[in-house]
């Protein structure tokens, strides 16, 4: 049975009750959910986020993962906190570059082959993705973990709560729209 530290679940639900707090219109909020895989360590793991101003250029997105579900040895749960900066549009497509940081809490670090393994971490990472700019989108992420010298994927899907679905992108202004389909910005 999983055990989740003290910290671990006081962290989460302060993030989550600060990301809520701060959630001012319907439509700058977005939440979604994740399957995550691990190229390194051939795990599998699931994640959940939520997402802050997805029409923007740039969006913060609180996440929490948690690995070790059906392969793998590694068992651990990350925290963290992503930034989303959407670099342009390819069509239907928006591609964003990723930064992240994170807390990592690796349940079972006495299993390691690395030097010193702990069970508390940081760590930060790198990467890119893509999606659409609809009411329900899917998306992919490719990450690059630098302390830990990893890869992974994320393939999800994300809702954007007060979205204008009749328009069909998930925009709120006519400006947005207008730029949106020409390709030329936010």
């Amino acid at each position: 049975m999983l055990t989740i530290p003290c910290k671990i679940k006081t962290l989460c639900v302060a993030l989550f009750l600060i990301s809520f707090s701060v959630q001012g219109n319907a439509q700058d909020f977005g939440i979604g959910a994740s399957a995550l895989y691990n190229f390194q360590s051939e795990g599998l793991g699931v994640g959940v986020r939520g997402n802050f101003h997805p029409n923007r250029r740039l969006s913060y997105v609180p996440q929490i993962s948690y690995y070790k579900i059906i392969l793998g040895t590694v068992n651990e749960i990350t925290l963290g906190l992503s930034l989303e900066y959407k670099l342009f549009y390819m069509g239907s497509f928006n591609f964003y570059a990723i930064g992240h940081g994170g807390y990592n809490h690796w349940l079972n670090p006495d299993i390691s082959p690395m030097e010193n393994a702990q069970a508390a971490n940081w760590n930060a990472e790198g990467g890119i993705g893509i999606t659409n700019n609809k009411c329900l989108r899917p998306f992919l992420e490719y990450r690059y973990n630098i302390k830990f010298q990893e890869t992974h994927l994320q393939l999800g899907i994300l809702y954007i709560f007060g979205c204008q679905g009749g328009r069909g992108n998930g925009y709120r202004d006519a400006r947005s729209v207008r730029n949106a389909s020409n390709c030329t910005g936010f």
